[in-house]
């Protein structure tokens, strides 16, 4: 019997941008966190107003939408997870 994880490696990067004290990001990331584990994923998180400091873009962009879950660089949703979607792609 194969593992699970091998049909699926971790070909994917899901990363969360969020900032301090952001209710929804904290939702957002104990959504992620188990989600991504079934793929052998690591949920990784940036803060768009620490990153500010290196890459002001990314606070300009995603700063008024947050949380934003990106999916290997590119946005995949914000506000709110979309599992049923982020589950299939990571599937791909």
């Amino acid at each position: 019997m194969s593992h699970p994880f091998e049909s699926h490696p971790a070909a994917h990067a899901v990363t969360l941008l969020t900032r301090d004290g952001c209710g929804l990001c904290h939702t957002a990331l104990a959504q992620l966190r188990p989600l991504c584990a079934e793929f052998g994923i690591e949920v990784q998180t940036v803060d768009v107003d620490v990153a500010a400091a290196t890459d002001p873009g990314l606070r300009a962009e995603y700063g008024d939408r947050l949380p934003v879950v990106l999916l290997d660089g590119r946005e995949h949703s914000y506000f709110d997870v979309d599992e049923p979607r982020l589950r299939a792609d990571l599937a791909k």
